[in-house]
């Protein structure tokens, strides 16, 4: 794959790709990268402008101290293990999309701005990255109306030709990623784990061959689950699509309370809420919170639905969009 410079020297200091566990090394966090940008930007200079320079060069031109511009120099030393990490992804069919490139979702930059996460792990058609579509969330474990809600949706997405978001789990996420892709629509995937391990997975083979599916993940591709990113991907989910569908949430507890509620106080699109009499207790207080009542059954033919969403929708002002650094 081919990187622009200002993409290399992201991935150099920013993520784990060729870093022995044994090198002492961390990659930068966000919160690092941040003040490290606005340097750059003091001293107008471009992220790929730190390729070659040592670590006296980066003392002098970023004013840091000694332990900073030694850590930076060790993390740029690696640009042909780096190479080799690359095209071991490239064989494997993940490619990288950092904040500096054309192809990284507009809507990351525009609604998360400086916490759009750094690098993006794709597989799969990239360009379905923050088209039109639904994003839909919810519990593990789902009551009748729920599983019928996420096949519904699913069904719908790919009737309609709206991308289907949702985060790859069991329960609301792979019914109605599965629903989309068996009506031939499109499905995004962002998820909390290993994309290696999900690429191997022989339905997703097929649908990402076809070009009707993209996983994508902001953690390294050979990464293992945990509950901190899972947590930190829902928002990832939420800021690509025009509208999100809650189909099943626990209240004040779990990853699909705080992520719904962290779009609700954004603002970032309208959130609709699965409504129904034995609904959880969770989506009852989304409802009271701002959450647009989601009916069930849906009370008009499938193909109704975008412009079902999009009347309802007029009901909420998105949160106005800014861009962020790089």
């Amino acid at each position: 794959m081919s990187l622009s410079s200002d993409s290399q020297v992201i991935l150099l200091l920013c993520s784990h790709l060729a870093l022995p566990s044994d090198s002492g090394l961390a990659p930068l966090t966000l919160r690092e990268w941040r003040p490290l940008v606005r340097r750059l930007q003091f001293v107008s200079l471009q992220p790929g402008d730190l390729l070659g320079l040592d670590a006296a060069d980066l003392q002098t031109r970023l004013e840091l101290n000694s332990d900073e511009s030694t850590r930076l120099a060790h993390l740029l030393e690696r640009s042909e293990a780096l190479g080799f990490a690359l095209r071991r992804l490239d064989s494997l069919g993940i490619t990288v999309l950092t904040r500096a490139d054309a192809g990284y979702p507009q809507r990351y930059h525009q609604r998360l701005q400086d916490s759009a996460p750094l690098i993006l792990f794709c597989a799969g058609e990239t360009a379905l990255l923050g088209q039109p579509g639904i994003a839909v969330t919810g519990s593990r474990h789902l009551d009748e109306a729920g599983q019928e809600c996420a096949a519904f949706v699913g069904n719908a997405c790919g009737l309609s030709g709206l991308v289907l978001y949702s985060g790859g789990a069991r329960g609301v996420d792979t019914i109605s990623m599965n629903a989309a892709l068996e009506a031939r629509g499109s499905v995004v995937g962002i998820l909390p784990e290993s994309l290696e391990k999900a690429i191997r997975v022989p339905e997703a083979r097929v649908a990402l061959s076809r070009g009707d599916l993209c996983l994508a993940s902001p953690y390294n591709p050979d990464s293992g689950f945990s509950v901190g990113a899972a947590m930190g991907r829902n928002k990832l989910i939420y800021t690509l699509a025009d509208y999100a569908l809650v189909v099943a949430s626990d209240a004040k507890s779990g990853g699909t309370w705080a992520g719904a509620s962290e779009a609700l106080k954004n603002k970032w699109l309208p959130v609709f809420v699965l409504e129904h009499p034995g609904m959880p207790d969770g989506n009852r207080l989304l409802i009271q919170s701002g959450g647009l009542p989601f009916p069930h059954p849906f009370p008009d033919h499938v193909l109704k639905l975008p412009e079902w969403l999009r009347d309802q929708a007029n009901q909420v002002k998105p949160k106005p969009a800014q861009l962020g650094l790089i």
